[in-house]
C-alpha cells in the first residue's frame, strides 16, 4: 500500500489525513491540462477532416466545460451547443446553458424532446424512471447525431472518468459520442479545470444531475458524493489497491464494495460490441490498425 499505511493516528489509519492526501494527489495543473485537451479536440476532429463540433449542453459543469474547451480549440463559431429539455427539466438547466452560450458566443439550438418520447411512454405506461431516463438519453443522442450530419461537426461527449468507471451513463445514449475530452478526469478534477477556464461558479457548485426526471441528482442515485467516490476510485484504479486495502484506510466498506461492483459489472458498457472470432483477422481483435489514419 506504499506510503498510505504510514498515515496513522494511535496506531490506526487516519481517515481524514488520508482523504486530504488523496485530494492533494488528485490536484491537476489546470493550464497544462487545458492545453492538452484543447489540442486533443482540435487534432482529433481534424483527423476526420472536420472543423466543427456538436455538444449537448445541459447546463451542468461537464457539458459547460466541454463547450468552453471546444470553443477555444475550434473557435466559438464552429461549436453548436444543443439544449434538449423534457417537460420536467429544471428551468435552471436551460438558464445555465444559456449563460454558457452567451458567454462564449457559440451558435445554439433548443430541441424539445417531450413530443418525441411521450408516445413511447404512453405505449408502455408501466415504464419506470430508469427506463424513461434511458429513452430520453438515447433520444438526445439521436438529435445530436442528426445535427452533426446537418452541421458537419463531430459529436463531442461530456462524460468524466468517474461516470465512465461507474458505468453511470446510458449505453448508446449519452455514452454514444465520438470524442471524450473529459474521459480521463475525475469529477473533482473537472471542477478544478472548470474554474480555471471561467465556467460560471453557479454551474460548478450546483448539484450534478442528468435532469432525467424531477428532483433527480447524480449523487442521490449513486448514494455517495462525487468527492468521496473520486477518492475511492482513485485508490482502486490509480493506486491499484484492492477493495479491502481501501477499506483498511478508513473508507466505508459497503460503499467501497458497491462502487467496485459497479466498475466490474459495467465493463460491457466501456467496450465496443464483442465479435465472435471466425476468421484469421477479426475487427477489434486481430484487425486493430490505428484509428488515426484520418485526413
Amino acid at each position: 500500500m506504499r506510503s498510505w499505511k504510514i498515515i496513522e493516528r494511535d496506531g490506526v489509519p487516519d481517515p481524514q489525513r488520508i482523504r486530504e492526501l488523496v485530494d492533494e494527489r488528485m490536484r491537476i495543473d489546470p493550464e497544462l491540462v487545458r492545453g492538452v485537451l484543447v489540442r486533443f479536440i482540435r487534432d482529433e476532429i481534424g483527423k476526420f477532416g472536420m472543423r466543427r463540433a456538436v455538444i449537448g449542453l445541459s447546463g451542468g459543469v461537464d457539458s459547460s466545460l466541454t463547450c468552453f474547451l471546444a470553443a477555444e480549440a475550434l473557435g466559438p463559431e464552429n461549436v453548436l451547443a444543443v439544449r434538449m429539455p423534457y417537460r420536467t427539466s429544471s428551468p435552471d438547466s436551460l438558464l445555465h446553458a444559456h449563460l454558457v452560450i452567451e458567454q462564449l458566443g457559440v451558435p445554439s439550438e433548443t430541441v424539445e424532446i417531450t413530443p418525441m418520447v411521450e408516445p413511447l411512454f404512453e405505449r408502455f405506461p408501466d415504464m419506470d424512471a430508469r427506463r424513461r431516463g434511458n429513452v430520453m438519453a438515447r433520444m438526445r443522442m439521436i438529435i445530436l447525431y442528426d445535427l452533426s450530419a446537418a452541421w458537419g461537426g463531430m459529436v463531442v461527449g461530456t462524460s468524466n472518468k468517474t461516470e465512465i468507471l461507474l458505468g453511470y451513463f446510458t449505453l448508446y445514449g449519452d455514452g454514444a459520442y465520438a470524442l471524450a475530452p473529459l474521459g480521463d478526469l475525475y469529477k473533482n478534477q473537472v471542477r478544478q479545470l472548470a474554474r480555471a477556464v471561467g465556467v460560471p461558479e453557479e454551474i460548478i457548485r450546483k448539484p450534478p444531475t442528468a435532469d432525467l426526471w424531477l428532483g433527480q441528482t447524480d449523487e442521490g442515485e449513486l448514494g455517495v458524493t462525487y468527492d468521496e467516490a473520486d477518492r475511492i476510485l482513485y485508490l482502486l484504479v490509480e493506486e491499484r489497491m484492492t477493495p479491502e486495502q481501501v477499506i483498511r484506510l478508513g473508507f466505508d466498506a459497503e460503499t467501497v464494495r458497491r462502487l467496485w461492483r459497479m466498475v466490474r459489472d459495467t465493463q460491457f458498457k466501456r467496450r465496443t460490441p464483442i465479435i465472435a472470432k471466425l476468421t484469421s483477422r477479426t475487427v477489434g481483435i486481430d484487425f486493430r490498425y490505428l484509428r488515426d489514419w484520418g485526413h
